[in-house]
């Protein structure tokens, strides 16, 4: 009996010894969705009286895929914070958006993540055209998960080897593809150009006098896009025409948005580029599609389609 009551001592001074490490909370954040402020590079979740907060400049979501398996990582500081907080009262964007930000519900309770790791997995988010096959990416996915993060409390501390943060989805504007099917040959080179506004879809053809030959196709002509026969996409911040690609000096306005660059073709397979060639009045007319090609840029790709009309060149 007195070996018992002794264990039964022990076990109560063990259990009253509090040092602040040994509360554990929890914090489940897993069913509500990611928003942002509209002034500041803050994301956040609210459940009811509780928030979640994560400030990490906007330039760490990058328009771009990361490869599998390689998250862009970035340490916590005082620059990337990590901030749970719980209030008196149902919280809102208005205690943390403004740059005065509202006073109640009061703030009972706030945890600092003190140490850790912000990992992003970033992929496209894409739509596809049922009819011809083309996707279009309409925003990215940034799967957030917080690596060994250390939270400072009140009352101690405490630590998530891993903590899903979830997803925070950023919109883009889908690319245009505006263009019509008048294409026009370079007054400088072989390149093919097509243009709509800000956006020209370039062909660079080593094959140009193979493929565009003045002669009435029975079967279409064909090369397979590579590093000689190349397509690319470009998107400017203003209008471009022949003059801009034919200058000595590349122009400095209007600036360069983005470029976008076909993937070099398989056999029978994709990348095809298919000329046909008809009489026009006196002269020819070569009709260009592009079968299966898809356009890449950085580790982020999109499907052009199964058969994409580029436009029609007129030789004399």
């Amino acid at each position: 009996m007195k070996r018992l009551l002794g264990i039964l001592t022990a076990l109560l001074l063990i259990t009253a010894c509090d040092d602040g490490d040994l509360t554990v909370d929890t914090i489940d954040f897993s069913e509500v969705n990611a928003q942002k402020c509209s002034s500041k590079d803050v994301i956040y979740k609210v459940k009811d009286s509780e928030m979640l907060i994560l400030a990490i400049p906007a330039s760490n979501f990058a328009n771009d895929e990361t490869p599998e398996g390689d998250p862009i990582e970035v340490n916590i500081s005082s620059s990337v914070e990590v901030i749970y907080r719980q209030y008196n009262g149902d919280a809102s964007a208005d205690n943390i958006c403004p740059t005065v930000p509202s006073a109640t519900p009061n703030l009972l309770e706030e945890w600092n993540a003190v140490a850790g790791t912000v990992q992003i997995t970033t992929t496209a988010v894409k739509t596809v055209n049922a009819t011809t096959g083309i996707t279009q990416i309409t925003g990215y996915k940034h799967f957030i998960v917080f690596k060994d993060i250390t939270f400072q409390k009140p009352n101690g501390t405490q630590v998530y080897e891993t903590y899903t943060f979830g997803n925070y989805t950023t919109t883009v504007s889908p690319l245009a593809f505006g263009f019509d099917e008048e294409a026009e040959k370079s007054t400088c080179d072989n390149r093919i150009f097509n243009f709509s506004g800000g956006e020209s879809f370039v062909l660079d053809l080593a094959d140009y006098s193979t493929l565009l030959q003045n002669e009435v196709t029975t079967t279409p002509r064909t090369a397979l896009i590579s590093a000689t026969n190349k397509a690319t996409y470009r998107l400017f911040s203003g209008p471009v025409n022949d003059a801009y690609f034919c200058a000595a000096t590349t122009p400095t306005t209007p600036t360069l948005a983005q470029e976008w660059t076909a993937n070099d073709g398989v056999t029978d397979v994709s990348g095809i580029i298919e000329v046909s060639t008809t009489t026009f009045g006196s002269g020819f007319q070569h009709t260009i599609r592009l079968k299966k090609v898809t356009m890449s840029r950085g580790n982020t790709s999109f499907y052009l389609g199964d058969d994409y009309l580029y436009g029609s060149v007129i030789t004399p």
